[in-house]
C-alpha cells in the first residue's frame, strides 16, 4: 500500500470513529432527543453552507429532484429522532447493537429500489440478527423500549441509505446532503412548533453547546465531506468492511467513559459477535457472488 492509500484509509478510520462518537455525544447532551436533532441539524447545516460559498458550489437544483430530496430528509429526521430516543431509553451499546440491523433491511429494501432478487444467504444472516437481537431483549426488559427504536432507526437508515443510492445517479452527493438537511430542518421545526409548550425545552445546559457544535460541525458536515472524498479513493469494499467497526468503537468510547452503565452482561457481548459476525459474512459473500 502506498502513503496515498495509507492516508486516505486513516482517514477513513478517522471518520468512522467521528461517527462512532454520534451516540456518545447525544448521551452526554441534556435536551430532549427531537430539540438535540434540530440543532444538529441546524448547525450541520450552516457548515455545508459555508462549504458552498467557500467551494464556490451552485446551490441550483431541479423541482422534481428538491422534492425526491425532500421526502427522503424527512425520513433522516426520523432517524436520527429515533436514534437519540433509543439512547435516552437504554444505553450507547445497545442502540448502537441495534443499528447494525440495518443489514437485514438493506437485504430487503434493495431489491425493491434495484429491481435485484433477494438473495439467501441474506435472508439466513438476517435471521441470525433477529435472533441476536431477542437474545438482548432477554436481558433487561428496561431496554425494551430503546432496543424497539433502535430497531426502528435502524430500518430507518437503511430506506435512507439506499434512496441515497437512487438518487445519486443523477445528483451529487454534496447537493443531496445540502438540501436534505433543509428538509430534514424545516420537518422537525414544523413538528416542534406544535409539540414544544415551553420554549425553556431549548435551553443548554453544562456543555451541551460545545457538544452539539462538535455533533453539528464534526460528525455531520465534516464527516459527510470526508467520506465522501475517501470514498473516490478507497474500494467499495474497503469502505464498507471499516464502516462496519462504527459500532465497535462506539461501545468501546461509550464503556470508557460509563464504565458503570455500559458494561453488560457476557450473554450481550454474544449476542453482538453474532450480530457483526453476520454483517461482515453479508460484506465478503456479497463481494464473492458479485464476481464473474
Amino acid at each position: 500500500m502506498n502513503s496515498q492509500s495509507s492516508k486516505y484509509l486513516l482517514l477513513l478510520h478517522a471518520t468512522v470513529l467521528i461517527f462512532g462518537l454520534t451516540g456518545v455525544i447525544g448521551k452526554l447532551v441534556h435536551l430532549p432527543s427531537d430539540i438535540l436533532v434540530w440543532y444538529r441539524i441546524l448547525i450541520g447545516l450552516a457548515g455545508i453552507i459555508l462549504y458552498f460559498i467557500f467551494t464556490r458550489s451552485s446551490f441550483s437544483i431541479g423541482k422534481k429532484d428538491l422534492l425526491k430530496i425532500s421526502l427522503v430528509g424527512l425520513i433522516l429526521a426520523a432517524h436520527w429522532v429515533t436514534f437519540f430516543e433509543a439512547i435516552h431509553r437504554s444505553n450507547v451499546s445497545v442502540a448502537l447493537t441495534c443499528m447494525a440491523s440495518s443489514t437485514i433491511f438493506t437485504a430487503l429494501f434493495e431489491p425493491l429500489f434495484f429491481k435485484r432478487r433477494i438473495k439467501g444467504y441474506q435472508i439466513i444472516l438476517g435471521g441470525i440478527i433477529i435472533y441476536a437481537i431477542t437474545l438482548i431483549f432477554s436481558i433487561d426488559l428496561s431496554f425494551k423500549i430503546g432496543i424497539i427504536l433502535g430497531v426502528i432507526s435502524a430500518a430507518l437508515a437503511s430506506l435512507f441509505t439506499v434512496l441515497n443510492g437512487v438518487l445519486i445517479r443523477t445528483i451529487s452527493a454534496k447537493t443531496i446532503t445540502l438540501y436534505q438537511l433543509g428538509a430534514a430542518l424545516v420537518f422537525v421545526s414544523i413538528y416542534l412548533f406544535f409539540r414544544v409548550d415551553d420554549v425553556q425545552e431549548f435551553a443548554m445546559h453544562g456543555n451541551d453547546l460545545i457538544y452539539l457544535i462538535v455533533l453539528g460541525l464534526v460528525c455531520t458536515s465534516f464527516a459527510f465531506l470526508a467520506s465522501v472524498e475517501v470514498m473516490r479513493k478507497i474500494k467499495p469494499f474497503t469502505v464498507s468492511m471499516v464502516v462496519n467497526l462504527e459500532p465497535i468503537y462506539s461501545i468501546l468510547l461509550a464503556i470508557w467513559i460509563w464504565p458503570d452503565t455500559e458494561i453488560m452482561p457476557t450473554k450481550f457481548y454474544y449476542s453482538f459477535a453474532l450480530i457483526l459476525g453476520a454483517i461482515f459474512m453479508n460484506a465478503f459473500m456479497s463481494r464473492t457472488t458479485s464476481r464473474p
